[in-house]
């Protein structure tokens, strides 16, 4: 049986899905250092680009240690291919083989491990992660749904795009038992799992005592195993990848793509304020430096400017937002404004320290200029994280404008750590240069 090919809407969802994977991977955009930090997603999503270029579909089976997923999988292929055990954990690395029944551009059934396996999080964790990358998830159990797999099911349900709940070895139970228990699990599914997405299988019935009398009334006694009996699951999975199969893949490759997306610009924020507080620390020590080594107080404020624009230039160039020298200028002059405004006192001290340095004599002109350096190097401190702030938001300084972004770094600083720390790396500087 070779079910139709999906609706044509499906071809158009694919080549959407596979120009959005191609502009993930070609991005040149992305910087060298997060590629290399998330090399193993850029893999997986060249496999999935390759998966939806040749039309394959994968399908996962995912439940409990012993609940028959192997089996069930030999049961559709028509042949054993999968390992089967009454011992637990015998699954532990994820394995797969093509469904030839299905002729669509290629099947492929994939097994897992148990998710209860004991000290399972690896094999857990890989589970997961096939499911994530899965067309469709059989979500396989033998009898009611235990709060343990229930909670699984919810997991899964949001890694995997299609599930499909199937009640395996259904030959241990009555016909009433069968019903009760597909009632239950409907119940229970419910919000999860539509209803007719809920099946029944026995993938490898348990041997039966079948006795045989001849001509002459003998009775000779043989243990047979009854024909597996997946055609109701078959049937689903059909049904399933004749109306869905391309679009299930389609939104398949856009969860994917969408989670990646998410990671991505995670990581790249990551690094982007990393470097960006090695940039600003390094002007704040070359600012502090310079201002401590130059006597004269009007040179140590057009330092202090000419430093912080060029600061400002660099950062901007992290965030991938260049700008002008004079767009440099008019972003210190609103931070300096605010600054100003909100830490007049600060700069007081800066003022007075400048004073002094220029009649100390010795080893207190050392120590004074440390202490006026540091005050520049932690006014630079602000300024560079206000400029960063309003970078991170695309060249924004939100609702609340500069002075609220000011005072809320103001706020989440520890001034006299940060002042310590900076008379320390200044006077490791100046010691060898006096």
């Amino acid at each position: 049986m070779v079910p139709e090919q999906g609706p044509v809407n499906g071809d158009s969802h694919l080549a959407l899905a596979r120009e959005s994977l191609r502009e993930l991977l070609n991005d040149k955009r992305v910087p060298p250092a997060v590629r290399s930090a998330l090399a193993a997603d850029y893999q997986q999503l060249q496999l999935l680009l390759e998966k939806i270029e040749h039309g394959h579909i994968h399908i996962a089976v995912f439940g409990r240690v012993s609940v028959g997923k192997s089996a069930l999988l030999n049961a559709l292929l028509g042949e054993t291919r999968f390992s089967t055990s009454p011992l637990h954990g015998e699954t532990t690395h994820a394995t797969h083989a093509r469904w030839q029944e299905y002729d669509a551009g290629g099947v492929f059934l994939i097994d897992t491990p148990g998710i209860n396996e004991v000290a399972g999080e690896e094999r857990e964790r890989l589970a997961h992660d096939v499911a994530s990358r899965c067309d469709l998830v059989l979500f396989v159990v033998e009898g009611d749904i235990t709060d343990t797999e229930l909670r699984a099911l919810r997991q899964v349900k949001s890694a995997a795009q299609r599930l499909v709940l199937v009640l395996n070895k259904i030959d241990r139970y009555t016909p009433a038992d069968r019903e009760l228990l597909l009632q239950t699990l409907r119940q229970r599914a419910e919000g999860l799992i539509e209803a007719h997405d809920i099946v029944t299988a026995a993938a490898q019935p348990a041997e039966r005592i079948v006795i045989l009398v001849d001509a002459d009334g003998n009775e000779t006694e043989s243990r047979r195993r009854p024909a597996p009996d997946v055609a109701a699951l078959r049937e689903r999975i059909w049904d399933i990848l004749k109306a869905e199969g391309k679009t299930m893949a389609a939104l398949n490759a856009g969860l994917f793509a969408g989670r990646f997306s998410d990671r991505l610009s995670h990581e790249i924020i990551v690094i982007r304020r990393d470097l960006a507080e090695k940039v600003v620390r390094n002007y704040c020590l070359a600012k502090g430096v310079a201002v401590a080594l130059n006597p004269i107080p009007v040179a140590d404020l057009l330092a202090a400017v000419a430093t912080d624009a060029a600061m400002i230039i660099h950062l901007s160039r992290v965030y991938g937002l260049p700008i002008t020298r004079g767009e440099a200028g008019s972003l210190l002059k609103t931070i300096f404004t605010q600054l100003v405004f909100l830490m007049g006192t600060v700069w007081v001290m800066h003022l007075a320290a400048s004073a002094l340095k220029g009649i100390s004599l010795g080893l207190s002109t050392v120590v004074t200029a440390a202490a006026q350096g540091a005050v520049a190097w932690y006014g630079t401190y602000v300024v560079g994280k206000a400029a960063e702030q309003y970078f991170a938001q695309g060249k924004s300084w939100g609702e609340g404008g500069p002075k609220r972004v000011v005072q809320d770094i103001l706020d989440s600083l520890d001034r006299d750590s940060l002042l310590a720390q900076a008379r320390e790396d200044i006077l490791a500087r100046l010691k060898p240069l006096l």
